[in-house]
């Protein structure tokens, strides 16, 4: 498997992102990330610009954010035209990606409001997994992060030391369970998503002003998709081996700035041998997790821990029946454990 990095969720100046699409490709390359997934709101500009191509070693993938109002965002990947929301519910909204041959994700589905400005709106889906839904942004940097925002020094914290802030420990808790609900019924992807817009003030062609950096949001959270096989240098073959990487779960999220990810590998031999992300009928399967260093480890089925290993870069383990098998791994950093991997699950019916 060939693995990629991706940062996913991404806004330029085509909608309320500081940066051109050249400088965004820029900044993903200084941050040592493979995939660009853009998602301005509303558009497909970059595309018509003929900017969705290869920037010397980054791919940017054109998608959108069908941003209704309030609420019930929608990440949108592999469609033709912009989806209009106008007229349309959330259910609605999700059909017609569907009906495009596209595939989508809920938007920060799991918001809460900014506690300290209650004018501000939650932006929290209904139902975070929609039916005819590929899955969910799992953890929404973002917007988990400033809702976790609970003392005047946090965003100061944050903006001076963004790797060391506790805001940036984990995804919401009750998101994972949610989640592992979900898949107990059908196959849910996870991704995770930056919402990176560098907000700040553009003059002269550059942005001095800024408070977030779109290299530095880049470092913070990637999706890695695996690949079949190398990328061809062909921007439409490359973009369609992403999404159905993508679309197929064979994807993780990893805050690579803690420690590489690149060769983390999750899968089932048994009577078949089953990918990260695909589904088998269960019986007699060892469940095989590799990483590239060594970490705490904890397998989950149906959400509850069923193995785990400490500072190891191996895990096996047979399967205890029907369920859905997933990871986690943590490390240490200043002074506490924190998320490094979350897997996408396998599912064994």
């Amino acid at each position: 498997m060939i693995d990629l990095t991706c940062v996913v969720h991404v806004h330029s100046r085509h909608s309320d992102g500081s940066g051109t699409v050249e400088e965004i490709a820029a900044a993903a390359a200084a941050a040592a990330a493979d995939v660009v997934l853009l998602t301005d709101h509303d558009t497909l500009a970059a595309r018509y610009h003929g900017e969705e191509r290869w920037h010397g070693s980054v791919l940017v993938c054109v998608g959108e954010e069908v941003t209704k109002r309030p609420g019930h965002h929608y990440l949108a990947f592999g469609i033709d035209e912009p989806i209009d929301h106008s007229t349309r519910t959330p259910q609605e909204v999700v059909d017609a990606v569907a009906r495009q041959g596209g595939l989508g994700f809920t938007a920060h589905p799991f918001s809460t409001g900014v506690r300290p400005f209650p004018f501000i709106p939650t932006t929290a889906w209904d139902d975070p997994f929609p039916p005819g839904a590929t899955g969910v942004e799992l953890w929404s940097l973002l917007t988990d992060t400033v809702e976790r925002i609970r003392h005047r020094h946090d965003p100061l914290r944050l903006l001076l030391s963004p790797r060391a802030s506790k805001l940036l420990d984990a995804p919401r808790p009750e998101a994972l369970a949610a989640w592992d609900r979900a898949t107990a019924t059908r196959r849910v992807v996870a991704i995770g998503g930056l919402d990176a817009h560098q907000m700040g003030l553009r003059l002269g062609g550059r942005v001095p002003l800024r408070l977030m950096s779109y290299r530095r949001s880049f470092e913070l959270l990637r999706t890695h998709v695996l690949l079949e096989r190398p990328p061809s240098g062909d921007a439409a073959a490359d973009r369609a081996a992403v999404y159905e990487a993508l679309r197929e779960g064979r994807c993780y999220l990893a805050r690579d700035v803690i420690a590489p990810a690149g060769g983390f590998r999750f899968w089932a031999d048994g009577p078949e041998h089953v990918e990260m992300g695909s589904e088998a009928q269960a019986g007699g399967f060892t469940l095989h997790v590799r990483l590239p260093r060594k970490a705490s480890v904890r397998l989950l089925r149906d959400g509850v821990e069923v193995a785990h290993t400490v500072r190891g870069s191996s895990l096996d383990a047979a399967s205890g029946g029907p369920g859905v098998y997933r990871v986690e791994a943590t490390l240490p950093e200043h002074g506490r454990q924190r998320s490094w991997i979350v897997s996408n699950p396998i599912y064994l019916r």
